[in-house]
């Protein structure tokens, strides 16, 4: 990131510090703004009418409902209104969740308010809040929470931010939460180019070309092939809201750019600490709308797993965001493109700027009432080296107290990670006071780091942990493996798509995974037999298909069963070999194992019913990490030519598999 941002800083010379949240430019090399944006900034004024709140500072207007807190219009740069201006009021700019009572249907809520107040008034800060409250005589009606939502608008900011508290009572009712966000509902004439990354972005298809009569449903409701597009150039491509998800350490900014007037409209998220799952959970970004999305707590990639479930009387606080909604412009003549290298430089501000120092509510603590851990983590393994080997490029994070790779699935409370260095120093700065159990896995090596031991975080502590030794799962020499321990299954053979079901935008992409359809491929590859690894013969980056996925025979689907083949000498009979699966999703599935004998009624091994992710359909590449070991007793294997047979028979559905992320076998000790 900061290569980056060196890079873009290098092109916009005099842009804004993080210390002016306006949007000013000057000199040539970047965007400029109307003169007028370039006198000096009023200071904010709030405007409270019956109906109806506005916050304005000059640069932009924002207008919400009174007492709902629905945002209702932002008038920016020549336009009363980049919302949908033909959508209802409800919905443009919301905050909404997903819920159900325990065992009960789920419930969608736009979130309104029913009491509004005033929090901070100034010349140079407005917040406000739109609090809605439950008391039993609204069970079943509404989440038994009280949401209190929070706006915030600066002087010179051309944006507006915003955060909300969710709070459970003792006494109250038990309820799950399946999903909660903010959602812009941003005018369709207007907004036709998204940007979600440097390499993903592109004119997007109308949102009438997603209706009957222009488009093809796929395999499943979010996938449209466009047969009769508003734009010609973009017949016969796949729109998918899928292929735009992100993982949550590189969700930072996303939005939408309008060439007339030159318009961007970007959703900036500064801090994951109150993003449910850590830093490898993905979630979704924009999407045809045009549509953009702050998400914070998803089950998607994930499944149930990721759905907090709360007790009755289990008391319980969370402050989402604040989220940063930042508007941009250019002058006429220059080129609108410039609009999203604009928005990581002002994204980069906004992390640098976190925790924020201006907002009120006593549920965010300043960064002086925060702490930080620094450490080194290394790793021991004998069967690698004698030596201590440092663990470069470690995740290591605090969240809340679980188990061995909980985290991953943790949703209520806060997580807080750090990259360690080549040397595996890390330093976790800004938590939030609290108890937290100290995660970590690193790539290249299998399994995770967990230390149950209570770290305790209070404000403004400085926590020294020393060096870490983490010592993964290991029992013998490495005999063979296939693959790279990431948690991911993008270094496996990735097929080109059918070429009638292309989204160009992801053509030649580093991210091959996220074209539609991918699973469809192993039954062309795979028509009867099914694949056939060879150790030492094979190439795992073309020869290990992606994803073990039922192959389609006419209207059904059926089993597959993959064979490793590999030989074995000087086999200790008597002695255990160790076979390590990792796999980086599942859905529905099962992984069965047998050695050398492929019709075995009872497997080896079996995990049983596994995962719901969803990730093949949805192009994750990766969901909910799991590590299996397998005890091979050494009269089961035979001296030379051996195979495992990895099989998984769940096949009522196209999307039912597994996607591995690493697979070895250990001699004895």
């Amino acid at each position: 990131m900061k290569r980056l941002a060196d890079r873009l800083r290098h092109r916009f010379t005099n842009h804004e510090t993080a210390s002016n949240a306006g949007h000013h430019y000057q000199g040539t090399s970047g965007p400029s703004h109307r003169k007028d944006h370039m006198m000096p900034s009023q200071g904010v004024k709030l405007h409270i009418h019956d109906r109806y709140v506005v916050m304005d500072n000059g640069i932009l207007q924002v207008t919400l409902s009174n007492p709902g807190g629905i945002i209702t219009g932002i008038k920016y740069n020549g336009l009363d209104n980049v919302l949908e201006v033909r959508n209802k009021e409800t919905n443009r700019g919301y905050w909404d969740l997903h819920w159900n009572e325990p065992g009960g249907k789920g419930i969608f809520d736009v979130i309104s308010g029913v009491s509004f107040r005033v929090i901070v008034e100034t010349e140079e800060q407005v917040e406000i809040s739109f609090l809605r409250t439950w008391d039993p005589s609204l069970e079943g009606k509404y989440i038994p929470l009280n949401i209190d939502k929070r706006f915030i608008m600066l002087r010179g900011s051309s944006g507006v931010y915003s955060y909300a508290i969710y709070e459970h009572l003792k006494d109250w009712p038990g309820f799950e939460l399946g999903e909660t966000r903010i959602a812009f509902k941003l005018r369709k004439d207007k907004f036709h180019y998204m940007a979600v990354a440097d390499d993903r972005k592109r004119i997007m298809p109308f949102p009438d070309d997603l209706c009957k009569g222009r488009c093809q449903t796929l395999d499943y409701q979010e996938a449209s092939l466009l047969t009769a597009p508003c734009d010609p150039r973009l017949q016969g491509e796949v729109d998918d809201k899928y292929q735009y998800s992100c993982e949550n350490q590189d969700l930072r900014v996303h939005g939408w750019i309008s060439f007339d007037p030159p318009v961007g409209f970007w959703q900036i998220t500064p801090s994951n600490e109150f993003r449910s799952g850590g830093p490898l959970k993905q979630n979704l970004t924009s999407h045809v709308g045009p549509t953009t999305l702050a998400v914070f707590h998803s089950t998607h990639y994930a499944g149930k797993t990721m759905m907090p479930r709360f007790e009755h009387g289990e008391p319980w606080k969370k402050v989402y965001g604040p989220v940063f909604i930042y508007l941009n412009s250019t002058a006429s003549g220059d080129d609108p493109l410039s609009l999203w290298d604009d928005a990581k430089i002002k994204m980069m501000a906004e992390v640098e700027s976190w925790p924020y120092s201006f907002v009120a509510s006593e549920d965010y603590p300043k960064s002086e009432e925060r702490g930080t851990a620094r450490g080194r983590l290394l790793i021991r393994d004998r069967f690698i080296s004698n030596d201590m080997i440092s663990a470069a490029g470690a995740y290591v994070g605090l969240a809340p107290p679980g188990g061995s790779g909980s985290w991953q699935i943790e949703c209520k409370g806060y997580q807080f990670w750090a990259v360690g260095d080549e040397a595996g120093y890390f330093s976790i700065e800004n938590v939030r006071p609290g108890e937290y159990n100290l995660y970590a896995w690193v790539p290249g090596f299998i399994g995770d780091y967990y230390n149950g031991t209570i770290v305790s975080v209070t404000s403004g502590c400085k926590i020294e942990m020393g060096d870490i030794v983490y010592e993964p799962p290991r029992d013998g020499p490495t005999l063979w493996d296939i693959g790279i321990p990431d948690r991911k299954a993008s270094e496996f053979f990735i097929p080109d798509p059918d070429p009638t079901l292309v989204n160009r935008a992801l053509v030649h992409h580093q991210d091959r995974f996220r074209q539609y359809g991918l699973w469809k491929r192993y039954t062309d590859l795979y028509p009867n037999d099914d694949l056939v690894y060879t150790v030492g013969v094979s190439d795992y980056r073309r020869d290990w298909f992606f994803a073990q996925v039922p192959r389609k025979k006419g209207d059904m689907h059926e089993a597959t069963t993959w064979q490793i083949r590999f030989k074995l000498e000087n086999i200790d009979q008597k002695a255990n070999y160790k076979l390590r699966i990792a796999i980086a999703s599942a859905t529905l599935a099962e992984l069965q194992i047998r050695v050398n004998d492929a019709e075995a009624v009872r497997p080896l091994f079996t995990t049983g019913l596994i995962g719901r992710d969803n990730s093949i359909a949805r192009h994750g590449i990766h969901g909910v990490y799991m590590l299996y070991e397998v005890n091979i007793p050494g009269n089961r294997l035979v001296q030379g030519d051996n195979t495992i047979f990895l099989r998984q028979p769940r096949c009522n559905g196209p999307f039912q598999g597994i996607m591995y992320d690493y697979i070895r076998l250990e001699g004895p000790p």
